[in-house]
């Protein structure tokens, strides 16, 4: 039997009984039950009215929310914890083996190697991950000629000059806003491209089916890998390979202290950003429908659209290649206004082949996690399949979300046919 079909077999055998405990407890404990939802919801608000202010009210908010987690978790741990942290501990489990079970290795169709393939590295990316799996050594012994990346020199002209010089593939070692200038250049002259993972998250190279633990090993793309094209997106003509950020997180990138605190510098924008004081993001589009918006707490534009709100695969891309922008915008809030305690709804999203932004000034953006000011309108328009991919041929050539259904009566239905034939379909 294969593990693939043990594993879909034990993710609906723990997911049933997980499900089905969980159930009893529920029904055991009742009105229990029913506190510990109140407690939650408590803390969710609380938290969110104070994230949005400043001062002592923050202070307030956040410590009333804290201590509302610490009550839900008392009346957690008061009467059949056992029971409890069994039926948590099979659905986790069952989570787990249904990522196996929908694991995907595509077998992409080969191509010939290139003469004069060229890495680009850049040595500071992903805390020195070049330097320390010795990336230009592994590259000269597969016949890939390594440039680096030195301070202050410009990437866009390295690529350029090793083009003209006769370079016929393109591969870059480095974090996704390099991606997209060295993936530019290669789809203009098209060229074959390799994304080596040694960024520091290297979103693009997972959704491409990249293996991110096997930096060297990506290097055989341009030995004996297979070949599959995919999309770009730009935004006024700039390509970025995973997505544009408008609002609440393009104005916390702007921030100096953003790369050394994350977490620190969203919480210190949210008040400005969407709070009762604050001006908020004032940005203008159209939704699916044809009718003007103006933003809610962010837009994110997206090189094809994510998997969000899931147990499994969110904040990954199924397809990479279906010729569609993602936009994904954080609703307005309760009450008609944008500053209420808490969102309508988390998000609202759509696909389309192109999608337009206006404002009555600059706007600053991230573009792929890099800060940048972007002047009105912003254009986004989809490059379908402009991009040729080199994949190792031992790497995944896929994206973790590509074999996932969208609903949960699909994923069931889905597990039922893995277990019973092996088979998705």
């Amino acid at each position: 039997m294969s593990r693939r079909r043990l594993a879909a077999i034990g993710a609906l055998a723990l997911g049933g009984a997980g499900l089905a405990l969980a159930l009893v407890n529920a029904v055991l404990a009742f009105p229990r039950g029913l506190i510990l939802i109140a407690c939650l919801l408590v803390a969710v608000t609380a938290a969110w009215h104070g994230a949005l202010r400043t001062g002592a009210v923050r202070v307030a908010g956040l410590g009333l929310g804290v201590a509302a987690v610490a009550l839900a978790l008392l009346l957690l741990t008061r009467e059949r914890l056992l029971a409890e942290l069994l039926s948590i501990g099979a659905v986790i489990a069952a989570v787990a083996l249904m990522r196996v079970a929908f694991h995907v290795h595509v077998r992409l169709p080969g191509r010939a190697p290139p003469r004069r393939p060229v890495l680009f590295y850049n040595p500071q990316s992903g805390d020195g991950k070049a330097e320390r799996f010795r990336l230009a050594e592994e590259a000269r012994a597969r016949g890939i000629e390594p440039i680096e990346l030195r301070r202050g020199a410009d990437l866009e002209t390295l690529v350029r000059d090793a083009v003209a010089a006769g370079a016929d593939g393109l591969a870059m070692a480095g974090g996704d806003g390099s991606q997209a200038i060295v993936a530019a250049v290669a789809a203009e002259h098209e060229l074959p491209y390799a994304c080596i993972p040694a960024g520091t998250r290297n979103h693009f190279a997972l959704d491409l089916g990249v293996d991110r633990d096997d930096v060297v090993g990506a290097l055989d793309a341009f030995v004996a890998g297979g070949e599959r094209r995919v999309d770009l997106a730009e935004v006024n003509g700039r390509v970025f390979v995973n997505n544009v950020s408008l609002g609440l997180y393009a104005e916390a990138v702007q921030q100096p202290g953003y790369r050394e605190a994350k977490l620190r510098t969203l919480l210190g924008t949210l008040p400005e950003a969407l709070g009762p004081d604050g001006d908020g993001p004032d940005l203008r589009w159209r939704g699916p429908g044809g009718h003007e918006h103006r933003a809610g707490a962010a837009i994110l534009v997206s090189n094809n659209r994510y998997r969000l709100g899931r147990a499994i695969g969110s904040g990954t891309r199924p397809r990479i290649d279906d010729g569609r922008l993602g936009v994904t915008v954080l609703g307005s809030s309760i009450g008609g206004g944008r500053r209420g305690l808490l969102p309508q709804r988390p998000w609202r999203g759509w696909t389309a082949p192109e999608f337009d932004v206006d404002a009555d000034h600059t706007v600053v953006a991230g573009i792929d996690g890099e800060a940048a000011r972007l002047a009105p309108p912003l254009r986004f328009r989809i490059r379908a399949g402009v991009l040729r991919v080199r994949i190792a041929g031992g790497h995944p050539g896929a994206s973790p979300s590509a074999a996932l259904p969208d609903g949960f009566i699909d994923s069931v239905r889905a597990l039922v046919r893995i277990a019973r034939t092996g088979k998705e379909r």
